[in-house]
């Protein structure tokens, strides 16, 4: 029977540690990520995995009252209906997509105006940045006073110039384009944040090489300034089009339940909204959150790709 000496146990201790510190070192980038992606990692996967299995229930009433398995017939209904779900879903797309073009385009030429210094810059860009400080209900509210078709100042305005007075959210027509104006003028100032920091970061090489050559200002910026710019312009699209898919606050704060009375605004966040807590009905609710879920992970899937085909 062989018995360990101090110093062979000390030994063993000092290999150990020895061992234990080259292992800790070689993934000290996972070891010190490790807990705050296991704190997300459990944020996200339990209310996705509890949202799955309402999804799959005949849940209603309460989440705590008792409910069936009912597999996927909440999916099939919802993906048959052609009165509020896929309406919703155009809706959706249609408010990302038109607000999206037209934040990446004017923050681009906002950019653009801000790339090369000049007098009073600071406060240019103070005042631009303005309207990130407000909330987006606080943003919706202002918008709605200023919108309102009897003592709002945008037909009061329009009276001055001899318009007759529009009905903007009120009107089925209009409610749509009203909400993407201000999602346009709140969060364009982000999208110039980004392409900002991206044109600050690009080399004066390639474009005072082309304008020895002769090309214009637009040539310029079509054939180097914004091939170089690409990959910013992906994050930026990949940034605010996740959020813009995810719009609720401002939509709700001016229309309401059900994005108005004819579901003008309706999105799938007001959709589900409304199937969760107007109707309680929670299993229908967490079946379109989970599609709508599907289609979030599916745009930045894609987004993702286009970036990197741009990186190349």
């Amino acid at each position: 029977m062989s018995v360990l000496t101090p110093s062979r146990t000390s030994g063993r201790t000092a290999n150990a540690q020895e061992n234990f510190s080259a292992w800790a070192n070689r993934h000290r980038k996972w070891l010190f990520a490790a807990p705050a992606m296991i704190f997300v990692g459990v944020l996200i996967i339990f209310p996705l995995a509890w949202t799955l299995y309402l999804s799959l229930t005949d849940s209603q009433g309460s989440v705590r009252a008792a409910s069936d398995f009912v597999g996927l017939e909440n999916y099939l209904t919802v993906l048959t209906d052609t009165e509020r779900f896929w309406p919703a879903v155009g809706r959706t797309m249609s408010f990302t997509l038109v607000a999206l073009a037209c934040e990446i385009i004017l923050g681009m030429a906002i950019a653009l105006l801000l790339w090369r210094p000049f007098r009073g810059e600071k406060w240019v860009r103070v005042a631009i940045l303005l309207p990130l400080v407000a909330t987006p209900v606080a943003v919706g509210m202002m918008w709605r006073l200023i919108f309102d078709p009897n003592i709002g100042f945008a037909n009061q305005l329009l009276g001055l110039l001899g318009i007759p007075p529009q009905p903007w959210l009120s009107g089925q027509d209009s409610a749509l384009p009203t909400t993407i104006f201000m999602d346009v003028w709140q969060w364009t100032p982000m999208v110039v944040l980004i392409l900002l920091a991206g044109l600050t970061a690009l080399s004066d090489e390639p474009d005072e090489a082309a304008r020895m050559d002769g090309a214009t200002a637009l040539q310029r910026f079509f054939y180097v300034t914004l091939p170089l710019m690409m990959p910013t312009v992906i994050v930026a699209i990949l940034l605010r089009g996740i959020d813009a898919l995810k719009t609720f606050d401002i939509l709700y704060a001016t229309k309401g339940k059900g994005g108005g009375s004819f579901h003008e605004v309706e999105t799938l966040n007001v959709y589900a909204y409304g199937l969760s807590f107007d109707y309680n009905q929670y299993g229908l609710s967490s079946a379109v959150l989970i599609l709508f879920f599907m289609i979030i992970i599916g745009s930045m899937w894609l987004l993702t790709m286009r970036k990197k085909a741009a990186s190349k």
